[in-house]
């Protein structure tokens, strides 16, 4: 009789560990963390990562070998180890060193805040345009992580840990060819760029006006664009599903058209390489008229996705440019069995998010009003 064998890889086992603390390093209070908490869980999670623990630990003094104390390091480890874990996941960024150590000592892959959202954008990559922005930033980031992820590389050639001479020649070798696909994919993604110029020119000649819709990923920027063009722009309720900017002619009510772009949305800590390598897609917004800012009013952490965006804007010098706010996925918060303090928040979120618009895209609550509001702004621009 023929054994039938298991080949579906299992998901792999995740610790995730946060932090609360009161040094100046890692100055967070309760609430930030556990914002924090749940959004590590969420990026986690898009990875199809299976969450075996999800710990915060207190950290008063942020030592520079583990970036906080070695007894505190060591019981994370032992738990680790207990529950099986196959990687350890920090919702903070580790230098290179703390990364080796943190490895040596626990014995599993440790990975941080910004090396799980890069990979989710590498999933996520599905025009060329992203690929080579993805893979730019992934290398960005591993550059000076090479030395200590050189171990496993030495070990599946063959090599010895620990060994002199050929091992470090060898490193050299594998720091300067990424260094130089760092150079070609900068040299690609400059063309890309210079095509992107080219495409504004034209839209520019058209002499209209461009909105750019931008917020926190999965806030419903996409959605959004689908509702008010048709755009048929891809839709799912995950982190970072839109990468690529879309621009669709949108025709406002009094006759004024204008052309709507679709942004990549933003999260709390974006790691710079991937601001830098995705410059070219961020530009739509700072080159665009006017600014629709779409809010999750389901969210409790609202107000922190909401100077978030304004915080990357402000890097990005898109600052000054008029904006709308638009609270969107009000469905989720009045109606539907929710509660009557739910259909309170609707009133809450409006005073504290001074004229912006409630809506919903699911149900089409207040798009019409949305749409007078673009045209008003259109009309001041003009």
């Amino acid at each position: 009789m023929q054994k039938l064998y298991e080949t579906e890889e299992k998901p792999k086992r995740a610790f995730l560990v946060s932090i609360l603390g009161n040094s100046a390093a890692a100055r967070r209070d309760k609430a930030e963390a556990e914002s924090l908490g749940r959004e590590l869980r969420g990026l986690a999670e898009s990875l199809e990562l299976e969450i075996a623990a999800h710990e915060t630990v207190h950290v008063r003094d942020r030592q520079p070998k583990f970036g906080m104390g070695s007894g505190k390091a060591a019981e994370l480890a032992e738990k680790a180890a207990q529950i099986e874990a196959d990687c350890l996941v920090f919702d903070w960024n580790p230098s290179p060193s703390q990364q080796r150590n943190w490895e040596e000592l626990a014995g599993i892959p440790v990975v941080d805040r910004q090396e799980l959202i890069i990979r989710i954008f590498a999933g996520r990559a599905s025009t060329k345009e992203a690929e080579l922005q993805v893979k730019l930033a992934e290398l960005s980031y591993f550059l000076p992580r090479l030395s200590h992820k050189y171990i496993d590389l030495s070990r599946q050639r063959g090599g010895r840990y620990g060994t002199r001479g050929s091992g470090e020649t060898k490193l050299e070798t594998d720091r300067r060819k990424v260094e130089q696909q760092i150079q070609k994919l900068e040299k690609e993604l400059e063309v890309v760029r210079k095509q992107r110029q080219v495409q504004r020119r034209q839209r520019e000649r058209q002499g209209l006006p461009v909105c750019a819709i931008v917020g926190y990923t999965n806030a419903g920027k996409s959605s959004l664009l689908n509702a008010l063009t048709g755009a048929g722009v891809l839709v799912e309720d995950k982190l970072f599903a839109t990468l690529d900017a879309t621009t669709r002619r949108f025709e406002s009510e009094a006759g004024l058209p204008a052309l709507l772009t679709d942004t990549v949305g933003f999260i709390r800590q974006l790691p710079h390489s991937l601001i830098n390598a995705f410059r070219s897609t961020l530009e739509e917004a700072t080159l665009a008229n006017l600014l629709i800012h779409v809010l999750d009013a389901s969210e409790p952490d609202v107000e922190s996705f909401y100077k978030t965006t304004l915080s990357v804007l402000g890097e990005l010098g898109a600052a000054e440019i008029p904006m709308i706010t638009v609270l969107n996925k009000i469905d989720r918060l009045a109606g539907g069995g929710q509660t009557a303090e739910a259909d309170l928040r609707i009133p809450e979120l409006l005073a504290r998010f001074p004229e912006s618009i409630a809506i919903s895209v699911k149900d089409g609550t207040g798009l019409e009003e949305l749409k007078k509001r673009i045209t008003e702004k259109l009309k001041k621009l003009r």
